[in-house]
Formats: C-alpha cells, sequence, structure tokens
C-alpha cells in the first residue's frame, strides 16, 4: 500500500474507501457559502485537501453516480487529472446538466478521486503501424468484431 501526504484544510474527515472493494473515495465541497449552479452552468468547488502524489501517480477526479443520475450533476472534465508535481486545493469542476437549479453545500459529497499509477512512454516514430483485428474501426466497432 502507498502511503500519501495529505493536508486537510476542511473541518470534515479524509477522503476514505467506503466498502472493501471501492476504488474511488469521495470528495467534499468545502465552500463558505452555498453555491447554486443553474442548468448547463458550471462552477469551481473546493474540497480543502491538497496532496503529494508520488512520481509515477495521479489522482483522478470522477463524477458520483448518484448526483449524475439524481440531480444531472456531473464533473466538466472527467476524469480530472492531479498531477504529482501539483501542491494546490483539490478543486472540482461541477456542471449541471439538468433544467433546474442544483445547491451545493459546504460537506456535500461532489466527486469521487481515484489514486492510480502510470507508465512514461517514449515515442517510436514509424510511417505504418502493425495489424489487427479492429484496424482502424473506431467508435462502436468492437461488437461488430
Amino acid at each position: 500500500m502507498t502511503i500519501i501526504p495529505i493536508v486537510n484544510e476542511s473541518n470534515f474527515p479524509l477522503p476514505k474507501f467506503q466498502t472493501i472493494s471501492s476504488a474511488g473515495m469521495d470528495l467534499r465541497a468545502f465552500i463558505k457559502s452555498p453555491i447554486t449552479i443553474s442548468s448547463l452552468e458550471r462552477a469551481v468547488i473546493k474540497t480543502g485537501i491538497k496532496i503529494e502524489l508520488p512520481i509515477g501517480f495521479e489522482g483522478q477526479i470522477r463524477p458520483r453516480s448518484g448526483l449524475a443520475l439524481k440531480h444531472g450533476i456531473t464533473v466538466l472534465n472527467s476524469p480530472g487529472t492531479i498531477d504529482s508535481d501539483y501542491r494546490g486545493d483539490i478543486s472540482v469542476i461541477i456542471i449541471n446538466l439538468s433544467k433546474k437549479d442544483y445547491t451545493i453545500n459546504s460537506g456535500d459529497r461532489i466527486a469521487q478521486i481515484v489514486i492510480s499509477n502510470y507508465e512514461k512512454v517514449n515515442w517510436k516514430l514509424k510511417k505504418v503501424l502493425s495489424g489487427s483485428i479492429r484496424g482502424d474501426k473506431g467508435f462502436g466497432s468492437t461488437g461488430n468484431l
């Protein structure tokens, strides 16, 4: 298990896994006053959380499925990426895709964070790539192979 330094400037508990099989941890809004987001509007919501990820890791900010299904509230640049050299507040860009205003209060669970490792790569320039069964068939094509 990787240990990650964290600063919690909010008055809420640290993000945690809700079940033994959870991949993501909920992030809560840490705001001075409620923020109402109208239909098709977006807002940046602070969490009061700062982390120090090791090189080779990223934080992925993802929507909460319940907010998306019940209220049409989602993360705009999903998944958002927290790079290992970022030390500021983990803020979440929320968009309201419903037709009704939605109010976010301090402490509301607004998104989830998944910590993932990644690999650095080097490019090898070629004129042609090797063949595959799928080839250049794109969007929705794998069901027809």
